[in-house]
């Protein structure tokens, strides 16, 4: 019983010295731990200092874009209201006339539905100058009406005051604008739309209505894709408000531009 007590002892010995060099080397593990620790948080706050930066530089590149080369402003028309003129001309017309004629100025019959659009008839947004504008509502009816007519009519066409014509150039400014913006945030667009492409599909006499609604419908899906990319409030978004949600987008009011 001796001796077997003595082996024990010796045993329980080693196990000591094993554990206390066990020990050393968790100690040092923890100091290795926490010295990476330390350098993974100063790595983590130097590379939050860089995307802010870059950030930042985004942001000024696309507010100097948009300031210079593609300005988006609203541009008020001076339609007035039919439910006032109605109410001039007419004493006796009912308060249930009134707000009638205010909901139908409000709603547009686009692409086989009704539309609500409470910017209709008020307001239009330009890009690149006033003079190029798109419906505020979507309604590309103009263009559809323009492409038909000159497979009927003759002849060059006069009126270069056409609003087919503005509405193909503002649909083409738009989509250089929201190629341009894809490269400078980094972000791939769902839809592939080239400029050269989409200036063949947004113009010219002989485009069929399909074509022309699929180049547009292409280039609402990359503008909404951008303004999600960017934290845009959904609130303020209208899948087929164009240069609206561009111009929310490219907003200096945006926080979260450049992310």
């Amino acid at each position: 019983d001796a001796e077997g007590l003595l082996r024990v002892k010796e045993e329980n010995q080693k196990h000591y010295r094993r554990a206390q060099r066990h020990q050393e080397k968790k100690e040092k593990i923890q100091k290795h731990n926490r010295k990476l620790g330390e350098l993974v948080e100063k790595k983590t706050y130097d590379l939050k200092t860089q995307y802010e930066h870059l950030a930042n530089l985004r942001r000024l590149h696309i507010l100097e874009l948009t300031s210079v080369i593609f300005p988006i402003e609203e541009v008020k028309t001076s339609m007035r209201d039919p439910a006032d003129v109605s109410s001039e001309s007419d004493n006796a017309m009912t308060s249930s006339t009134v707000s009638k004629l205010a909901e139908a100025r409000r709603t547009t019959y686009l692409s086989g539905r009704w539309v609500c659009d409470d910017h209709n008839g008020d307001t239009s947004i330009g890009i690149t100058g006033p003079w190029i504008t798109l419906p505020n509502n979507g309604d590309y009816s103009a263009y559809y009406n323009w492409v038909e007519e000159k497979k009927t009519t003759q002849g060059p066409d006069m009126e270069h005051n056409n609003p087919a014509y503005t509405i193909s150039a503002a649909l083409c400014y738009a989509t250089q604008l929201v190629n341009t913006l894809s490269l400078i945030l980094d972000v791939n667009l769902p839809k592939k739309l080239c400029n050269r492409r989409v200036n063949s599909s947004l113009r010219g006499e002989n485009l069929s209505r399909h074509r022309f609604t699929r180049a547009v419908k292409k280039l609402n899906a990359n503008i909404l894709h951008l303004c999600f990319s960017q934290h845009v409030n959904l609130d303020l978004l209208h899948p087929l408000h164009t240069l609206r949600n561009l111009m929310y987008l490219v907003s200096p009011d945006t926080e979260n531009l450049g992310r």
